[in-house]
């Protein structure tokens, strides 16, 4: 029988645990965005459409802020840290729950903030989705 190194077995370990954020971003999406905003981001999903204030358009983000995807913004509103009085009741806050593990994102004056790897995954994806 051939014996696996317990280091090698770790790092195999943990390396299954960090998901791609590829793949991260499309499946945070579908599991917990989907189902309000449509699973193409235009506002159009099943639940969504009983609400009545209909969930916009995550497609048009960039162009509602001329032309730049407002990747804070985007992630404050997911996780409920900010969010104005015009948001629906509906829109849950995701930041109560675990959003998985934090990686560090380098700010543009080279400080760096924690941020859980999932929202960060989930606005990169959104940022893809920008028409």
């Amino acid at each position: 029988m051939r014996m696996i190194p317990i280091a090698l077995m770790a790092c195999l370990g943990l390396a299954a645990c960090v998901e791609d954020p590829e793949v991260a971003g499309p499946m945070a999406f579908a599991q917990d965005c989907a189902a309000c905003h449509g699973s193409d981001a235009m506002g159009a999903g099943d639940f969504g459409r009983t609400l009545i204030r209909q969930p916009p358009d995550l497609t048009t983000l960039a162009r509602r802020n001329g032309g730049v995807f407002p990747r804070d913004y985007v992630m404050s509103t997911i996780d409920g840290y900010v969010r104005g009085a015009h948001f629906s009741a509906a829109m849950p806050v995701f930041g109560a729950g675990d959003m998985g593990p934090t990686i560090v994102v380098e700010n543009a004056d080279g400080t760096g903030t924690p941020v859980p790897a999932r929202l960060l995954a989930l606005a990169d994806y959104l940022e893809t989705l920008q028409r």
